[in-house]
């Protein structure tokens, strides 16, 4: 077992100077909405809600590292918000990045942008890797949206799903030199797989929120079940709370005084029950943001804004 932590005070996020609905991921993310409001509107609300967001980490001693756009532009990307789902970082000192499996999402991948701002910021990036080809065409996986990375017990637990192929997956695990890779099936209330695993699952030092009523298979849910059991404590929301509420997209993070905060949506905080926030609370100050153009335009929430960084500062 390794002696590090599952949860960081530093995170990266990427202004949202493109965003919008993405037709594209529209094909597959069930949790995407199209709005009545011009792309303009769209897009000043998202930034109103991202700089909030960015604003309340920074006062909760959360340090925030922006990228902003690129100049020149490499094409329009209005998912670039979600930046953990192309790029993660680990605590050797790991730049990692990853296949995408919608053609505009390819553009956000700015491993340099990243290596630079990190450096900048005084992190010691020791190598800068990418899973499957550089040009992957066929077999994707798309970072910590479609893998939910227990650091310290070494376990890797994903939900198949056109973002998370079978041998990419297992391409990552053995990269890596992982102990474990727990991969199982979902189904939607459509009867569709859950788009990124994290929509359905957080896991944050010591507790794991889940939606297990989303795997089918009675064998799978028992051995992610029994894995999270040995070390968190579960709080199991339902398929309702996953779909309409984003209970499932929140991430728990440090202040630079080592104060846990989890940090979710308003929408999210709406969709709990109270003891299970009274639960939460026992875990971390918990952060409820706006950001309901966001989720609702984007189809991801709080957890998928924020790209943790491991990597020790010099």
């Amino acid at each position: 077992m390794l002696d590090v932590s599952r949860t960081t005070d530093t995170i990266l996020m990427v202004r949202p100077y493109d965003f919008g609905f993405n037709e594209e991921t529209g094909l597959d993310n069930e949790f995407q909405k199209r709005l009545d409001l011009s792309e303009q509107e769209i897009n000043q609300k998202a930034n109103a809600e991202f700089q909030a967001m960015v604003d309340t980490l920074r006062a909760q001693g959360v340090t925030v590292l922006i990228l902003e756009k690129p100049e020149p532009a490499y094409g329009k990307t209005p998912d670039a918000i979600f930046p953990n789902n192309w790029f993660s970082t680990e605590h050797d000192g790991t730049l990692i990045t990853y296949p995408m499996a919608a053609m505009n999402r390819r553009h956000e991948r700015r491993p340099q942008d990243v290596e630079k701002l990190l450096r900048a910021n005084g992190y010691k990036i020791r190598n800068v890797i990418n899973v499957g080809e550089l040009d992957e065409t066929c077999h994707f996986l798309e970072g910590t949206g479609s893998m939910i990375i227990d650091h310290r017990e070494e376990v890797v637990y994903a939900a198949r799903s056109n973002r998370c192929d079978d041998a990419q997956f297992d391409n990552f695990i053995r990269l890596r030199f992982y102990k474990q890779g727990i991969l199982f099936n979902t189904k939607s209330s459509r009867g569709t797989p859950i788009y990124h695993t994290n929509v359905m699952m957080s896991i944050g030092d010591r507790f794991a929120v889940i939606c297990l009523d989303c795997i089918h298979d009675p064998t799978e849910k028992e051995q992610v079940k029994s894995s999270l059991e040995a070390s968190f404590d579960i709080i199991e929301i339902s398929m309702d709370q996953m779909e309409n509420f984003f209970c499932g997209n929140i991430l728990q993070v440090n202040s630079a005084g080592g104060t846990p905060l989890i940090v979710m949506s308003k929408t999210a905080f709406e969709g709990f029950l109270p003891d299970q926030i009274t639960r939460l609370e026992t875990y971390g100050k918990i952060l409820p943001m706006d950001l309901s153009i966001i989720e609702s335009v984007g189809g991801g929430s709080a957890r998928c804004m924020m790209a943790e960084i491991f990597s020790e500062k010099r």
